[in-house]
């Protein structure tokens, strides 16, 4: 395994550190609400970076998502990525590649995921019925990539749901999503056969896209905390010279590292064509479980100032607990991954 990014995914990090550094600051997020930032959006666009992604793969949009999770930038970067130009490109027809690609390559197209499937939405002659209790993004997507109950994946234009079929959802954090309610709404299937391999594939590449998240989340989180403690002094010395925080600050560290680094393996097996749902679950649990203590860190290290919900690392704090909450609970993923190494499977 060489995670070691190519040139061509090093320049649209880089890129993508630069535009969201100079953007997403915290007046600029305060000013965004719970909507994405259009303005943000539309500078990533125009540089590229959302059509970079079909060339650096999965393992160079998981980079992109870390300086996304830095400064919790509020743009469907991730969604769209992994529901649309992935899926596309990897499950879709050439009709479907020459038809959709362009628009979520521009961002005109916004795309995103009703993942994982719970079995709620049944297909019939190309019309979906069933409901999604919530989905990121929802608000903003112009496209919704929908599992039936047999796992097909099939692509829903939000102009035909309609917005009696779009009802606002407030999460923790602020990723402008919505419940989706279908009712004999025409779709598409997506590529030419049915069957799970697409959906576990799309569904692989999500839990890794957003683990890459989570590590730059949490990388802006524990940022922030060493910054802070090493300026805030309490008996006359800095609060970053005391053993405790430093304890603190390094059982963080770790953390973060081990997402970031079951991420890049995770999107590493994918783009070279492994299997990597064991280290896609690998991924998830990390980002799940270990996500939450950093970010729970991050805003302790702060002390009386963690508590104040308009201090920017209340954001990261809000971020990781929502990541966590969308990758899904630690215990229930364990044993989705005991099941698929029962199976035969890997990690």
């Amino acid at each position: 395994m060489d995670f070691t990014p190519t040139e061509e995914q090093e320049a649209a990090r880089d890129l993508a550190a630069r535009i969201l550094g100079d953007l997403s600051t915290h007046e600029r997020l305060a000013a965004a609400g719970t909507g994405t930032d259009a303005e943000l959006w539309k500078a990533l666009s125009a540089a590229g970076l959302p059509a970079a992604v079909e060339e650096i793969g999965l393992l160079g949009l998981v980079l992109l998502l870390e300086e996304q999770g830095r400064v919790t930038a509020q743009v469907p970067l991730a969604a769209t990525g992994v529901y649309g130009i992935l899926a596309v490109a990897r499950h879709g027809t050439e009709e479907q590649r020459a038809r959709l690609l362009p628009g979520l390559r521009d961002g005109t197209a916004v795309a995103t995921g009703a993942f994982p499937a719970t079995g709620a939405v049944t297909a019939y002659d190309g019309r979906l019925t069933g409901g999604v209790t919530w989905v990121p993004w929802l608000r903003d997507a112009t496209h919704v990539l929908v599992p039936d109950t047999d796992r097909t994946l099939w692509l829903v234009r939000t102009e035909d749901v309609g917005d009696a079929g779009v009802e606002p959802v407030e999460l923790t954090a602020p990723w402008a999503a919505g419940r989706l309610v279908l009712d004999g709404t025409p779709a598409e299937r997506l590529g030419a056969g049915e069957g799970a391999g697409p959906y576990e594939d799309v569904l692989a590449a999500a839990r890794t896209a957003f683990a890459g998240l989570q590590a730059g989340v949490c990388a802006g989180s524990l940022a922030r905390a060493v910054a802070y403690t090493s300026v805030r002094e309490q008996f006359g010395r800095p609060l970053a010279t005391r053993q405790a925080v430093q304890l603190r600050a390094a059982d963080a560290h770790m953390d973060t590292e081990s997402i970031r680094v079951t991420a890049y393996e995770a999107a590493w097996r994918s783009d070279a064509g492994l299997d990597c749902a064991g280290a896609a679950l690998t991924a998830a649990w990390w980002a799940s479980e270990a996500g939450k203590r950093v970010v729970h860190s991050g805003q302790h290290l702060h002390g009386g100032m963690g508590a104040d919900l308009d201090h920017p690392v209340h954001r990261h704090f809000l971020w990781g607990r929502q990541l966590d909450a969308y990758l899904g609970a630690g215990t229930e993923l364990l044993a989705e991954l005991g099941d698929l190494l029962a199976r035969g499977g890997s990690i």
